[in-house]
């Protein structure tokens, strides 16, 4: 399983969600900023933060914690 964090640099949630992934010991997962790239910005705008698998698509939009992210990666 990848693991994108969706985000824009200047983003409170955000900083939270990559905290609380941290904390749970998700150390390895790739942030993505919406000023990088604006086909993000496109489909994501205000959703932000969201956590993405990138091998099944699946999204994990904010707010999120230990438990739904858990929940998340062990859907399958």
């Amino acid at each position: 399983m990848s693991l994108v964090l969706i985000r824009r640099e200047t983003c409170g949630l955000c900083e939270l969600a990559v905290g609380m992934l941290e904390a749970i010991g998700q150390h390895d997962v790739e942030q993505r900023y919406l000023e990088d790239d604006p086909a993000l910005e496109t489909q994501y705008g205000w959703r932000i933060p969201v956590l993405r698998d990138t091998a099944s698509g699946r999204e994990l939009d904010w707010p999120f914690d230990g438990v739904k992210v858990s929940e998340f990666l062990h859907a399958y």
